[in-house]
C-alpha cells in the first residue's frame, strides 16, 4: 500500500473535524497518516489527538488564517518531507466511507496518467443527492462548475471518468505531480485553487478522474457561509483570475466589464444590491491585480 498523507484543514470547526477524524478512524487502509492543520482558529483549542488510537496524527497550528491554499500547503510540505507517495486533501466538514481511500489509491496506482483523483461527493443531509461528480470548465475558462450538482444518484456514475477538475473537498494527488507542477497557488486564498491545480496537472500530462466507487459526504460550507460577502467576492475575483490565467486575457477583461455593468444596473435599481457590492469589489480587485486575502475578512 503506497504511503498516503491526509491533510485536514481546520478553521473554527473542531466539532466537524472530530467527526471527520472519527470516520477516518474506520477507514480500511493501513498505510496513511493525518496532518491536521489549524488555520489560525480564534478559540485556540488544542485538539486531543490521543483520542484516536488507529491513526497517526501530526498537528500544526498556524498563527493566522492562510486560506485554503496556504493552510493546505503547510500540510503538503510536511507530508512530502515525510515521504508521502500520495497526498489527500480532505475538508474537515466531510464524513468518509471506510473503503473510500482504497478505491482512490487503486485507480491512481493502476493508471500512470491519473495524476489527480477524487470520489463521488454527496450531501451529508441527504445521502442520495450528489454534491459533486467532478467538475467541468466552461468555454474560454470563464467558470468552473460541479458535475451532477443536486442530482439524485440513479446509478449514472459507475466507472472512472475523466473530468476537468476535482474539488478540493476531497482530492488525491500523486507526490510526483506536486513535485512537477508545484504547490497550490496562494494567489486565490479561497476558491478556484483546486481548479487551477488540476489544469496545471493536465498541461503537464496528467489526467483528473472521478472514482464513483469511492464515496464521501459533505456538510457544505460549514467554514464559510454560502453566499456571504467573502464567498461572493472570492468567486467573482478568482473566477476572473482563473480565466485570465488559462483562457483568453482579452476575453477575461471583456467578461469583467460585462459583469461590472450588470452589477451597476443592480445597484441603481436596488435589485440584489447586497450581492452586487462584493461582485463589484471582486471585479475591481481583479483589475487592480490584487491577489490573496480580502482585507478585513477571514
Amino acid at each position: 500500500m503506497p504511503k498516503v498523507f491526509i491533510i485536514i484543514l481546520n478553521w473554527n470547526g473542531w466539532e466537524d473535524t472530530k467527526e471527520c477524524l472519527e470516520s477516518l478512524d474506520r477507514v480500511a487502509y493501513d498505510n496513511f497518516e493525518v496532518v491536521l492543520v489549524d488555520n489560525g482558529s480564534k478559540d485556540n483549542f488544542q485538539f486531543p489527538i490521543s483520542n484516536f488510537q488507529k491513526i497517526k496524527i501530526h498537528t500544526v497550528y498556524n498563527e493566522e488564517n492562510l486560506g485554503f491554499a496556504g493552510g493546505n500547503n503547510v500540510g503538503i510540505k510536511l507530508a512530502l518531507e515525510r515521504g508521502a507517495e500520495y497526498v489527500l486533501l480532505l475538508n474537515n466538514d466531510t464524513i468518509v466511507e471506510p473503503d473510500f481511500l482504497v478505491g482512490l489509491v487503486e485507480e491512481a496506482k493502476n493508471d500512470e496518467r491519473a495524476g489527480i483523483v477524487g470520489p463521488l461527493i454527496y450531501f451529508h443531509d441527504d445521502k442520495k443527492i450528489i454534491w459533486s461528480a467532478g467538475g467541468k470548465i466552461t468555454e474560454h475558462f470563464m467558470r468552473g462548475e460541479l458535475i451532477g450538482y443536486q442530482k439524485t444518484d440513479e446509478g449514472h456514475y459507475q466507472v472512472a471518468e475523466q473530468v476537468a477538475y476535482i474539488s478540493g473537498t476531497c482530492l488525491l494527488i500523486k507526490a510526483e505531480v506536486i513535485k512537477k507542477i508545484g504547490l497550490i497557488s496562494e494567489d486565490y486564498f479561497l476558491y478556484y485553487e483546486d481548479t487551477d491545480w488540476c489544469v496545471r496537472a493536465k498541461r503537464a500530462g496528467w489526467r483528473s478522474l472521478v472514482i464513483p466507487q469511492s464515496k464521501i459526504y459533505h456538510k457544505v460550507s460549514r467554514s464559510t457561509q454560502e453566499f456571504s460577502y467573502p464567498y461572493i467576492y472570492y468567486h467573482s475575483r478568482n473566477g476572473l483570475m482563473f480565466a485570465e490565467r488559462f483562457g483568453s486575457k482579452v476575453g477575461a477583461y471583456l467578461f469583467s466589464f460585462w459583469i461590472a455593468a450588470k452589477q451597476l444596473i443592480k445597484m441603481s435599481t436596488h435589485y440584489k444590491r447586497e450581492w452586487a457590492k462584493p461582485v463589484l469589489r471582486g471585479v475591481w480587485d481583479f483589475w487592480k491585480n490584487k491577489k490573496g486575502k480580502l482585507k478585513g475578512y477571514y
